[in-house]
């Protein structure tokens, strides 16, 4: 791996010119041309009467999926741009302009999709078993499937129009907001403003003044912003139910189960099986609060680390070990690491105009990834890390894949950008030179648990109970804020001294459009790759093999089909869960055990 490595990622080789790229421009204006003829293919598509008429059907489907695939290399592209600068108003056109794009070609999806749900199930049968057809079949299936409970194609695609400037008109409106928030910073240097993302990464800051004085002035400065916030957020979750209504759809976590291919009764089971594991957490965060010398945690310490800092980590040197621990577990996954860092893939520069938060974005037509963050030298930047080269790889296990089986869901996203960061964390724990050394790297471990456990159930909780409640009309600032807090303390069994009231305000996740009820599948994957790192120790290096076998199937199976296959276990069951939280004690216990005499 080169040394030094790049802080900037490389978006030249993608599309050369950033924002003003001809070449992008260019590339846009092709696809436009391409969708508007998928339009008129599509129109002119009947749904086949028989097998030999469904031959006629394939360059449909093969246009398809390369305007797809497009379509995503564009979206992504365009929403590094803004990510990098906030400020860069030719990233905001672009966006707009993909946006419209996008509206057209699920439009013509919709279209298309009413061709397969007109075709009769003898003649579908006989189509999907085709051999150019049949690596397809659990895709096309699943919109079939899906097209005959939605509102008819006309609808549909009037309704994905008025998305342009409505439903992701009010996201985009909410990236603004983001992007006007600064926050003043005192250091030895004077005072200086900070935008969202510098300041967010301030809150986990070891002195527990600064995190302190971060935290009211984060929640001041998203206070000061909540009513455009609450705005946003209505008009979001109005139209989204609005559009449910249309389809006859009264439960609102429906869909996001759909995208997330998965049951209702395998989400119901893993929530029980954590919400009888939450006293072992409700102890460990009972014992840090004495490690701190607090009486009880406050929601800004709940991440602060446990005894000295052992300062920053450099970035280089956080990418050496985490090729090195990736390589204890697959040659091949530590190579694509390599290779992520040495091509600059990976964005982590401190500096003002960055968005908040992490990402990790893939490009089908070139087959590559890039990754975005802001690395200040934390432990949990490490981490972040970690997760998104997880996230990388994932897709480039599928890189050779038709562009309609590479579309995995989150919750097996998360999966293996987890399952990343438990191998780092974990090999760093077994690596420890001293207990205290083990008790600060089990401490960042178990974090992860008090984030998908309590945290992420905080968000699910709050989103479920306020789209009940903006059935009946609008929900206010001061509304949205008590039902923060009221979720905050059920997931957290009331162990914290305070809440964040404005944390449904400064969480980007609220606001994404393409994924409804962006929460549980993090605690999806949390869960999944923690059970399936237990089946890791157990079979050993064998099951690299089959974990990679896993991941390339997450596009054409359901998460209970693909767990079933792979594993021979059934999630409506709790025992797979079960080893997961077991997995989990087991460090809490030792974290007790090491940390009984310095309470």
């Amino acid at each position: 791996m080169k040394q030094p490595l790049s802080l900037t990622w490389d978006l030249d080789s993608i599309f050369p010119g950033g924002s003003a790229s001809a070449e992008f421009e260019h590339f846009l204006k092709q696809l436009e041309t391409d969708i508007g003829v998928l339009d008129q293919q599509v129109a002119a598509t009947a749904s086949p009467a028989n097998i030999e008429s469904t031959k006629q059907v394939d360059d449909v489907i093969a246009l398809l999926q390369s305007c797809s695939g497009r379509l995503v290399q564009a979206s992504e592209f365009a929403g590094c741009l803004g990510a990098q600068n906030q400020q860069d108003k030719g990233a905001v056109r672009l966006s707009s302009k993909v946006a419209g794009l996008r509206a057209g070609f699920e439009g013509v999806s919709s279209k298309f999709d009413d061709v397969l749900r007109q075709t009769s199930d003898e003649v579908w049968q006989e189509w999907m078993a085709r051999p150019e057809i049949a690596p397809l079949k659990f895709v096309l299936s699943e919109s079939r499937d899906l097209a005959r409970e939605k509102m008819s194609p006309e609808l549909e695609s009037f309704a994905l129009t008025l998305a342009v400037d409505g439903y992701h008109g009010w996201s985009e409106h909410y990236e603004t907001i983001v992007g006007s928030i600064q926050i003043p910073y005192e250091d030895e240097e004077g005072t200086r403003m900070l935008s969202a993302g510098q300041a967010f990464n301030k809150l986990d800051d070891p002195d527990p003044k600064v995190r302190e004085a971060m935290f009211h002035k984060w929640e001041e400065a998203w206070g000061s912003a909540a009513d455009y916030c609450a705005d946003t957020l209505n008009h979001l979750a109005g139209f989204r139910l609005n559009l449910y209504k249309g389809r006859g759809w009264e439960d609102v976590v429906k869909e996001p189960l759909a995208i997330n291919r998965m049951s209702r009764a395998s989400l119901d089971t893993m929530w029980d099986v954590i919400t009888k594991a939450k006293p072992a957490l409700v102890s460990y965060l009972s014992r840090k609060a004495k490690l701190l010398g607090l009486e009880s945690l406050a929601w800004v310490d709940v991440e602060a680390p446990v005894g000295k800092s052992s300062g920053k980590i450099p970035y280089d040197t956080a990418a050496k070990d985490i090729v090195a621990q990736f390589r204890n577990f697959s040659p091949k996954l530590a190579d694509f690491a390599e290779r992520a860092f040495d091509s600059n893939w990976i964005e982590v520069e401190d500096r003002p105009g960055k968005r908040p938060g992490g990402f990790c974005v893939s490009f089908p037509e070139s087959k590559e990834s890039r990754i975005f963050m802001t690395y200040s030298g934390t432990p949990s930047n490490v981490s972040t890390l970690a997760h998104e080269l997880g996230h990388a790889y994932h897709s480039y296990l599928l890189e050779d894949l038709p562009v309609f089986n590479q579309n995995y869901a989150m919750n097996v996203a998360e999966t293996a950008s987890t399952f990343a960061e438990v191998i780092v964390a974990d090999a760093q724990v077994k690596a420890a030179a001293s207990n205290e050394e083990k008790i600060a790297l089990l401490e960042a471990k178990i974090q992860n648990s008090v984030a998908f456990f309590m945290n992420i159930h905080a968000r699910f909780l709050f989103e479920t109970r306020f789209y009940e409640k903006r059935k009946q009309g609008l929900v206010n600032a001061e509304e949205l804020s008590a039902l923060m807090v009221e979720a905050q303390k059920e997931a957290f069994c009331g162990v914290l001294s305070e809440y964040h009231p404005h944390f449904w305000a400064s969480k980007l996740h609220f606001y994404i459009t393409d994924v409804p009820f962006y929460n549980f599948p993090y605690t999806v994957g949390y869960m999944f790759s923690t059970g399936l790192y237990r089946i890791a120790l157990q079979e050993g290096t064998s099951f690299a093999d089959k974990y990679d076998s896993l991941l390339r199937d997450t596009g054409i199976m359901t998460l209970e089909e693909l767990v079933q296959r792979h594993l021979g276990v059934d999630l409506t069951q709790p025992d797979f869960w079960q080893g997961a939280a077991d997995l989990i004690i087991a460090d809490i216990n030792e974290f007790l055990k090491l940390t009984e005499h310095s309470a």
